[in-house]
């Protein structure tokens, strides 16, 4: 994993394109959160107990989709991807804003799963690759596993007075709180525009490529 995709401001777009994303498929897609998949399984759980089996598979594709996404991710880290393949990270990332761009196109009368499908499938790619900003770990497109640890950073800070503690906070309070912001956006600009609002966060990855070119022209 190089430097550029371990920091934080690559991590805080990315972090926000997710909660945009949520937001989006929520909005706009019948209710089904693409990204974090604890959501889909219980409402999966919950349509299979009522034998509702067409709303049970709605919940049932993203899961499938994000299960191959983190093994495709798996291969892509690995040494072999990296001979056969120049800078293979920054293709997933240019796979990833292509998928949004034509889901930006695709009307909102088609079946649901023609969306959340790719979503989740990129929701994975994020997670399976991008998990560290520095030493710390995090987790682009959920939130639970954040609110953990910026509690125990926090309480690190202002208990032991660590001064590790306090910078640990200081960028588990950013992640969340762009997240917090991408989900606000997502839900406003999908009421507003439409599926079109996929066009914001496909941008939003895109400017992360712009951020690998920099760091590489930076002496």
């Amino acid at each position: 994993m190089t430097a550029t995709a371990s920091s934080l401001r690559f991590a805080l777009l990315v972090t926000a394109a997710s909660g945009f994303l949520d937001a989006y498929t929520y909005v706009s897609r019948g209710g089904v959160f693409a990204n974090a998949q604890t959501g889909n399984v219980i409402f999966l759980a919950i349509e299979v107990s009522r034998t509702h089996w067409r709303d049970a598979a709605q919940h049932l594709w993203p899961i499938l989709a994000f299960v191959v996404g983190v093994s495709i991710a798996k291969v892509i880290k690995t040494v072999r991807a990296e001979r056969r393949v120049h800078r293979p990270i920054r293709w997933s990332i240019a796979a990833q804003a292509g998928i949004l761009a034509v889901v930006g196109f695709v009307p909102a009368t088609v079946p649901n799963a023609l969306v959340t499908v790719p979503i989740s499938f990129i929701a994975a790619l994020q997670i399976a690759l991008f998990r560290n900003i520095g030493d710390l770990n995090y987790i682009a497109i959920a939130m639970t596993g954040n609110l953990m640890r910026v509690n125990e950073a926090g309480f690190a800070a202002i208990v032991d007075r660590d001064s590790a503690g306090r910078r640990a906070f200081g960028v588990y309070s950013a992640v969340i709180a762009v997240f917090v912001l991408g989900a606000l956006a997502g839900a406003a600009a999908t009421g507003s525009v439409g599926v079109r609002a996929a066009w914001i966060p496909a941008a939003v990855l895109a400017a992360t490529l712009a951020i690998f070119v920099i760091d590489e022209r930076t002496p």
